[in-house]
């Protein structure tokens, strides 16, 4: 039983809020708020109820996606 409690600790802390995500992104919640609606990104969000969660690595990808120029690695 306890696992089942550690598996689920380890899940929730890759989700971040509307508001945390945006910190991590630079930009206001309402900004992702409106990506969200209208779909202007490819940018997962997870809905639960009416809150909405990001996974960190969807944001990760998300600013990959979004580099241009430089040198490839």
């Amino acid at each position: 039983m306890t696992d089942n409690v550690v598996h689920i600790s380890k899940a929730k802390s890759n989700l971040l809020t509307r508001n945390e995500a945006a910190e991590y992104l630079g930009v206001t919640p309402q900004t992702l708020a409106v990506w969200a609606c209208t779909r202007r990104y490819n940018l997962p969000v997870i809905k639960m109820g009416r809150l909405a969660k990001y996974k960190l690595s969807d944001l990760d990808a998300f600013i990959n996606s979004r580099s241009v120029g430089g040198i490839a690695a």
